[in-house]
């Protein structure tokens, strides 16, 4: 079993250097190649004069496939990972090493799959360094949270258990996804950007993502409070995983809301996705701060 443990761990390190690759490589391809132009003007005095110009282009292709090849390397990888980890363990995530584990492999598959759809390599600039600063922050995790330990006995309900985790790692992965449109949408519409992907079909990658993780963020809280229910006697506590969680379906109630019934579309929604992503960031770390009928292993 030690051995799994350290084949998962091997494999975690694979993917983190697959990681870091890709995200240079799609930062690189989204910001675009730098031309210098030079010319030689004529004044009435009768001399030259030489001139320099900046601008912005395509960046080459091949970054792009390369960033995509790679991240495709880190999703292998990171599914290895998770996989020797389960192996061992033979139970869904309990701590915050193995939550962040499928997180990030949660990441980086969502994106491909958008990128495959959309054929949007941009987005990879702002979802694939998140997915490298969620690697490094388990790199950052006690070594002790590495370890295989006996679940607790509110955590022994495996199938809700399972769900409950893996709808709120996969729905926090399409807000990622979302955020990133929402990046870049106020990027391309306020500076007309030309190598980025328009404005429309930003906002549609925004909107297509929320549209996954809002019903898997809406089971999160009926899976947890009927796993609640079991586990502690009461369907909904106020604790601060259960409030931050629901403040966060909430924002994304809001975006459906006005996008579908009041026709908001661009900036407006673009901010909403912005303070949603804001939102999800703070349901994930909260509880170092606020504590809480979740603090297992930090979760």
């Amino acid at each position: 079993m030690e051995g799994l443990v350290k084949l998962s761990f091997y494999s975690f390190t694979a993917a983190s250097i697959a990681l870091a690759g890709a995200a240079i490589c799609y930062l690189l391809y989204a910001l675009g190649r730098v031309r210098v132009r030079q010319a030689q003007l004529a004044t009435t005095a009768g001399t030259t004069m030489a001139t320099r110009s900046t601008e912005f282009g395509l960046s080459p292709v091949g970054l792009g496939r390369f960033g995509t090849m790679l991240t495709w390397f880190a999703v292998f990888f990171q599914g290895l990972a998770i996989l020797f980890r389960t192996l061992v363990s033979k139970s869904a995530p309990s701590n915050m090493y193995e939550f962040s584990l499928i997180f990030v492999f949660a990441l980086a598959l969502m994106y491909v799959l958008f990128e495959r759809t959309y054929r949007a390599k941009q987005l990879g600039a702002v979802v694939l360094p998140v997915a490298l600063g969620m690697a490094i922050y388990v790199w950052s995790l006690p070594v002790g949270l590495r370890e295989v330990n006996p679940l607790i006995p509110a955590l022994q309900n495996q199938p809700l258990m399972t769900a409950h985790v893996s709808m709120a790692i996969f729905a926090y992965a399409s807000f990622a996804v979302s955020f990133a449109a929402a990046v870049l949408f106020l990027i391309a519409n306020n500076r007309r950007v030309a190598w980025l992907p328009s404005p429309e079909m930003l906002d549609d990658i925004g909107y297509r993502a929320v549209t996954i993780g809002f019903p898997l963020m809406a089971g999160v809280l009926i899976l947890g409070s009927v796993w609640a229910y079991q586990a502690w006697g009461t369907y909904w506590q106020w604790d601060p995983k259960e409030t931050s969680a629901l403040f966060l379906w909430l924002i994304y109630a809001v975006y459906l809301h006005t996008r579908s019934l009041r026709g908001w579309r661009g900036t407006r929604s673009a901010i909403i996705l912005l303070i949603g992503f804001g939102a999800v960031i703070f349901t994930y770390y909260g509880n170092y701060f606020f504590g809480g009928l979740h603090a297992y292993g930090g979760v």
